[in-house]
């Protein structure tokens, strides 16, 4: 039996990028987690509802993407400490946050994951892999509406 070091390892720019995307999404699902369970405060419902919705997205996404990645006769990479390391985005810090920070926070790793999708989809073009396109391009549309969302709750009221 091979084990994973001694198997041959398929790598392309395509399935760089999914992997990417992939550390990137785990990232953001954790962040989402987080926020979910420790935000506070008047707006404590709307947003730990809105978090839920998105981690639920996002572990869901995870998944597609893993999977289209074996399509492609590759493997995905796993493990916390490497899809963190990959994906470069920071925690959240431990205690207290205030709701705002979460969702600029969240808003960061947002344009992060979008910038690095929006890689995947051209690369994807590029090699004329449509599947692997069109997967990509759902993620791009979520990740802009729900850059939308939290944008639009950043902004200050006109009351």
């Amino acid at each position: 039996m091979k084990t994973l070091s001694s198997a041959k390892v398929k790598t392309s720019p395509v399935v760089a990028g999914l992997n990417l995307l992939l550390a990137d999404s785990y990232a953001l699902m954790a962040l989402s987690h987080h926020a979910h369970w420790n935000v506070e405060g008047q707006d404590f419902f709307a947003l730990h509802t809105a978090f839920q919705t998105h981690y639920e997205n996002l572990f869901e996404a995870i998944d597609e993407i893993a999977e289209r990645t074996r399509a492609l006769d590759a493997y995905s990479n796993g493990g916390l400490k490497a899809l963190a390391k990959e994906s470069g985005i920071e925690e959240f810090p431990t205690g207290s946050v205030a709701a705002k920070d979460y969702v600029a926070g969240l808003v960061v790793a947002h344009e992060k994951t979008l910038a690095d999708a929006v890689a995947v989809r051209d690369t994807a073009g590029a090699a004329n892999d449509l599947e692997t396109q069109d997967l990509v391009i759902g993620r791009i549309q979520w990740h802009e509406k729900t850059l939308w969302m939290l944008r639009s709750y950043l902004k200050p009221s006109h009351a």
